[in-house]
Formats: C-alpha cells, structure tokens, sequence
C-alpha cells in the first residue's frame, strides 16, 4: 500500500479504561485469533479462497454448469432454469435480468452450451471488475490516515477494524482505534481488546456518549501523537433509523473540524450471509454518505455469495475486501479475476 512508509512504531500506549458498568460479556467468536506468525495453509492463498466460496459454487456456478452441460442448445428453457438458479443465488433481479438479457443473444445465433457457460463467466468477471481503477484504497498517502467504517449490527464491523489495525501494525504503522459505537458496551469492549491484540492504541468514553466527541478526540491525538492510522468504529446504524444515519453525518462533520479531508476512506462492511439485505443496505448508505469502499464479510459461511455480484452491478463503489475465514489474516484484498476463478473452480 502506498501509504505504508518505512516508520519506528511507538507502541507503549495506555488503553482507555472501561468501567465496570460499561462493560458487557463479548462473544469469543467476535474476537478471532491475531496469530501474526501464522503460516497460509498448504493449499495456497488460491486454494483458501476456492474453499471459501465452496458454498456459493456448489448452489450456483456448479448448478448452473449442470443445466448448461445437460442441455442440446440454448433456448427458452434453459435461459429459464439459469434465470431461477440467479435469483436463489442472490443475485437479486436487476442484476439477473441484465445477464439473462445478454445470454439471450447467443440462443438467437444458435450458439453451443459451452459457448454460453464461458459467456456467462466473461459476464461476471466484467460485472465484479468495473471500475478497479477507481478504487482509491492503498493509493492515499495522508497522514494520518483517517479511515471510518460503518455498518449495522452483526455484520462484523467491529472485527474488520480489529483485522485492518493487525494489517496495519504489521506492515509498521502506528494505529489508533476509537470506539465510536458508544451504544453498546460490549462494542467498546471488544475495540479495547482488538486494541491490545494489534498493539494499537485506543480511544473511548463512557456507553451513551457522543459518538462524534470520539472522533473528535481520535484526530486531534493522532495529529498530536503522530499516529499514521485511525479507525473508528461507530453504531450498528440500522437503515430504517432515520436519527443514527443523522449521527453518522456528524461525525464526518466534526473530523473534518480537526482533519479538513478525512475521512479519508469509509468504508461500508456487509454480511454476506443476508443476501438481498445486504443490497438494500449498500443502497441506503451510499445515499446518506460517502462510500470509497464495501467489505464482504463472512463469504465463507454462506451459500449466497452471488450477491456480491449484485452489489457490484448495482453500485459504483468497490469491494476493498472479503472475509474467507476467522483468521485475523482472512480478512483478504479483494481481486476479482481470483475471485471469478475460484467461483468456476472444479
């Protein structure tokens, strides 16, 4: 990343305390290893992500090979039986209507199956690659770095600071994580622990503060202190809560008191477990804010990873990264030639 330049780490910083009646029991599973000398597994970075989208393959991309081979010639019928394995896939109708369409062509010139299975992958290569040369992510070289990370409840936002500040810290970056999501004690608490874990430094205030006054103290002690990165965290903003959205813009208000341009990158964080929810959210955040970047989380627990084809058909803004796994270093950079490859993988 360019913003990664050589620079010594001061890492003796105090954590925030967090009282005891702020405090709330974290699930373990919230937390995953930060092992850093964990080795790739055997099968290499490719292999880990084939079986990640394992579940994805088998109810869409296998299914959907099994009916092309099965078929004598591309007609009605089997543009029908792709159309209904896209939309089980969550690939949502837009998205479906707008491939549907152009396998259309090739049933009109009498094309072979294999012809249209190969079309189909040119097709979704094309959807989940546009625009790679927008993305704005690894290319910033402000200092600090303020990155803000959104998302609901649930969907692992959390984590993906925690496993973002462990990609920083180790590449030699001095990081400041600020618990903005001050509706939940136990959101605190889990920042405070992925603080300790990655090394990192960590600002917060008492459950029910404002979130904004976080953000605000984040930036001026990065600026103060010389940090290169801050993450900050906020609420599970549910999309139909009219008043969190509200919040969110003044957060960004308020960093830009101290910082005139950040936040330099904000990311929004999905679950690719909720299929056309996730959807849904991306199109109402993207409304209310900025977006320069989407993380996939959980891809490797679902069967409905289509719709991160969806996503990227629907809206401009790119997929950053994807969570494969419950390592800290599963939290990958998305590529999309890889990510095709290992969807159509036999």
């Amino acid at each position: 990343m360019a913003w990664f330049f050589n620079r010594g780490n001061d890492k003796d910083e105090k954590t925030a305390p967090v009282s005891a009646e702020e405090k709330a029991p974290v699930d373990a599973k919230e937390v995953e290893s930060t092992d850093r000398n964990a080795e790739p597994e055997a099968h290499g970075l490719f292999g880990r992500m084939k079986a990640a989208l394992a579940k994805t393959r088998n109810g869409f991309v296998d299914r959907i090979r099994e009916v092309i081979k099965a078929a004598s010639g591309v007609d009605e019928n089997l543009l029908d039986s792709i159309e209904e394995i896209l939309i089980k896939a969550d690939l949502g109708a837009e998205t479906t209507f707008h491939i549907i369409e152009q396998l259309r062509e090739f049933e009109a010139r009498g094309a072979s199956p294999n012809e249209l299975l190969q079309s189909f992958k040119d097709q979704l290569y094309d959807i989940v690659a546009k625009d790679q040369d927008k993305v704005t992510w690894g290319k910033k070289t402000d200092n600090p770095l303020v990155i803000l990370v959104v998302g609901v409840n649930g969907t692992g936002k959390t984590t993906t600071i925690g496993k973002l500040a462990a990609e920083f810290t180790e590449a030699g970056k001095k990081v400041l994580l600020a618990a903005g999501d001050t509706f939940r004690a136990a959101a605190i608490e889990q920042l405070e622990i992925w603080s300790k874990r990655t090394n990192s430094a960590f600002v917060s205030k008492k459950m029910g503060s404002d979130p904004s006054g976080v953000a605000y103290e984040a930036c001026e002690r990065a600026i103060k202190e010389g940090y290169d990165v801050v993450l900050i965290d906020t609420a599970g903003r549910l999309h139909t809560k009219v008043n969190l959205m509200e919040e969110l813009k003044k957060i960004v208000r308020v960093i830009q008191k101290v910082i005139p341009n950040a936040p330099h990158e904000t990311l929004l964080v999905l679950d690719a477990t909720t299929g056309q929810n996730a959807i849904q959210q991306a199109k109402v955040f993207s409304e209310d804010t900025p977006l320069t970047g989407l993380v996939l989380s959980k891809l490797d627990g679902t069967a409905k990873g289509g719709v991160l084809i969806g996503i990227r058909n629907k809206f401009d803004i790119p997929v950053i990264k994807i969570g494969v796994g419950e390592g800290v270093h599963d939290l990958r950079d998305f590529d999309a030639r890889e990510f095709i490859d290992a969807l159509f993988a036999e």
